[in-house]
Formats: C-alpha cells, sequence, structure tokens
C-alpha cells in the first residue's frame, strides 16, 4: 500500500467541501474581512494547472464563458461561470477572489485576499490523477502553504501570523478524483497494484486524510462521466458507485463527530451533506430550472468528453444553446447555475444540510 504525506501543521482552519463532498468546517473567531486559501481539486481550480505540463487543463474556450471578471475568457476554472468556492466567497464578503498560487507574483496575496492551491487531476492521495500527467496532489499543495505562511511571517511576525489565519477560511476541495480512479479501468502500461475492496479503500482515504484533514464525497455515480463508464440508461446513476460513495461518508460523518468531541467549543466541524443537496437537485432538476440534468452543456456525452472550441462549427465541441438549463458543464463538472443552488444550500441550509451549524452561522460563529 503506498505510503502518503501527514499534515505538515495543526492549523486551526476552515474546510469546505462542494458539490462531489461531505463539507467540513473549521472555525474559531468571527470574520472581520474576507480572506481564503482554497485548497482541492479541478471543482476550485483557479488556473494553477495553467502552470503545469498536464492533460487537466480548462485554458481555453468555451471554458470560463460566463467568468465576467475576464470577460468571458479561460482563466482555468473547470466551468462556464464561478467555482462555488467563488460564489461562497462572495456570499461572505469577498471582493475579488484568491489568484492561483502559480501566477506571478501570487505571493503577496497572502496577506490581502488569499491565494488558491487547488488543482485539477488532484486527490487526497499521491497517486491519483498520474493518467493527467502533471497535478498538485493535496500534500503538496499544503506545502505550498507553508511557504506562504513563512512570507506571513516575515510581513506580519508570527503572532500576527496566528491572528491572521484565525481569521482567514481555508478551504479544501478533494476526494472525487480517488474515487474516480479506483472505478476507472486500469491502465496497463502504468503498473497498477492489485484493487483492494471497497471497504478497504474507504478506511484508506479516510485514515490517510485524517492525516491531512478531512474529506467527503457526494453522488459521483450520477456525473455523465460515471453514466458513461458503466453504460447506465438515461435517468439512471451508477448504484455501485453511490454506494460505495455513501459507506464512505458514513465513515468520515463518524470521524468528524469524534473530531468535534475531542476539541470541543473552541473549534467546531461541520458536516455538509452536499450528497443529499445534489441528489436532491438531480431528482427535482425542472423545480430548478433546469431542462437538462443528464448530459453536459459541452463536450457530449461519450468519450472523450473533451470540451473545446475550435475555428468553426465542425472543428468545435457541441455546446448547448442556454448554459443557464444545464446541471452539468462538462462530463465532470457543474454549471455555474448549478453552484448557485449548491452554494445557496450550503450556506443557509438546515441541519439536514449542515450540522451543527451551517456555513454562514460557522462564519459568525464565536465560542462562548
Amino acid at each position: 500500500m503506498p505510503k502518503f504525506k501527514a499534515m505538515q501543521s495543526a492549523l486551526k482552519i476552515t474546510l469546505f467541501f462542494f458539490f462531489f463532498m461531505v463539507s467540513l468546517l473549521l472555525h474559531v473567531s468571527p470574520c472581520l474581512s474576507f480572506t481564503s486559501f482554497v485548497f482541492g481539486d479541478s471543482l476550485v481550480d483557479a488556473g494553477n494547472n495553467d502552470y503545469l505540463f498536464t492533460l487537466s487543463k480548462a485554458d481555453s474556450p468555451p471554458y470560463g464563458i460566463d467568468f465576467t471578471p475576464s470577460g468571458g475568457r479561460p482563466t482555468g476554472r473547470f466551468t462556464n461561470g464561478r467555482t462555488i468556492s467563488d460564489i461562497l466567497g462572495q456570499a461572505l464578503g469577498a471582493k475579488t477572489f484568491p489568484p492561483p498560487h502559480l501566477s506571478p507574483g501570487s505571493a503577496s496575496n497572502a496577506i490581502t485576499v488569499g491565494i488558491n492551491y487547488a488543482s485539477g487531476a488532484s486527490g487526497i492521495l499521491d497517486e491519483t490523477g498520474t493518467v493527467f500527467i502533471g497535478r498538485i496532489p493535496l500534500g503538496a499543495q499544503i506545502d505550498y502553504f507553508q511557504k506562504s505562511r513563512s512570507f506571513m511571517v516575515s510581513a506580519m511576525g508570527e503572532n500576527g501570523t496566528r491572528e491572521f489565519l484565525r481569521e482567514a477560511i481555508l478551504s479544501i476541495t478533494i476526494g472525487s478524483n480517488d474515487v474516480l480512479n479506483y472505478f476507472q479501468p486500469s491502465v496497463p502500461f502504468l503498473g497498477e497494484e492489485n484493487k483492494v475492496s471497497a471497504t478497504a479503500f474507504q478506511d484508506f482515504m479516510v485514515s490517510n486524510f485524517t492525516l491531512q484533514l478531512k474529506v467527503g464525497v457526494g453522488p459521483l455515480g450520477c456525473i455523465p462521466f460515471v453514466r458513461a463508464l458503466f453504460l447506465v440508461p438515461g435517468g439512471k446513476c451508477s448504484a455501485e458507485v453511490n454506494t460505495f460513495v455513501q459507506g464512505y461518508n458514513n465513515k468520515l460523518r463518524a470521524a468528524l463527530d469524534r473530531l468535534n468531541r475531542e476539541r470541543g467549543p473552541e473549534a467546531v466541524f461541520v458536516h455538509a451533506n452536499s450528497y443529499d443537496v445534489f441528489s436532491r437537485i438531480l431528482q427535482n432538476y425542472a423545480q430548478f430550472g433546469f431542462e437538462n440534468a443528464q448530459d453536459p452543456c459541452c463536450g457530449g456525452y461519450f468519450p472523450p468528453f473533451v470540451c473545446f472550441k475550435g475555428s468553426d462549427a465542425n472543428t468545435s465541441s457541441f455546446l448547448c444553446e442556454d448554459r443557464s438549463k444545464y446541471l452539468f458543464w462538462d462530463a465532470y463538472h457543474p454549471t455555474e447555475a448549478a453552484n448557485i443552488i449548491i452554494a445557496e444550500s450550503l450556506l443557509n441550509g438546515g441541519q439536514s444540510v449542515s450540522s451543527p451549524i451551517n456555513i454562514r452561522e460557522l462564519y459568525r460563529y464565536s465560542p462562548s
């Protein structure tokens, strides 16, 4: 079994796990201004993969077509507009978005708006996403944060940095690619080991992410890529994949309950049930204003699932006419319209969505 990096420091942080993730949040004092540090995969990548040699990129049209700050130009986000972390940040007071860590001059943003370390194709496990070549696994993202923290210390001192991070929000959105890699057919030339049982892999993900932070996963069996991979009929999801995900989420929830008991009121971890949030949208998509909850808006339903804009219609992938009516942007990621609904649920939902409190309540939380 491969070995993985443990977390490099015992930070008091807020964790957001969106869409294909259960959300876990830790906050220790009410924020007066909004600064965020974003970790994760392609669901929240803001352009780090643009600076890597990788097959996982969103640096060409029509990605970003509805992202207003760029004038509709690609930014490296794997959707047509804003990600869930973008939307949540704006709702909580952010005036701008954290830049990607690999972009030139990003270091100084650590003490103003924050930094985005997320990388498409990355996972909890270092080996996840190998087929895409370049990506920044979670352990390496945390190493990058340590370097950013050193910059903060040089600018404001150790005590100032600690107080600053107490009021910042750190979010991690990751875990989907680990599950997808587990279910995808083996690639012979990569020399993959024999696959362990689903139960063992669930335990493995929970234990390895516990060393770094925590994570959960949503209904991956319903995304277009998985439905095509398993030849699932229209209107259905892969029961095998979703059963795996639910088993993992149950184990994660138990780990979070233990963590809350151990830490007490000084640090609150919030379990945000994104699995049920997204499942509810899928089952009642018309009530949420969607007309298509099966097909991707861009790239089509069958391999190679590529979303791109060529010189004319004959050299471009399929692109739907009304992006606001589609739940999925491409075979893996939601549209901005879906992200807005999910973010609203996580911000203001009841205990069936987020427990013991929701994200907005957590943001204002102060130990009594």
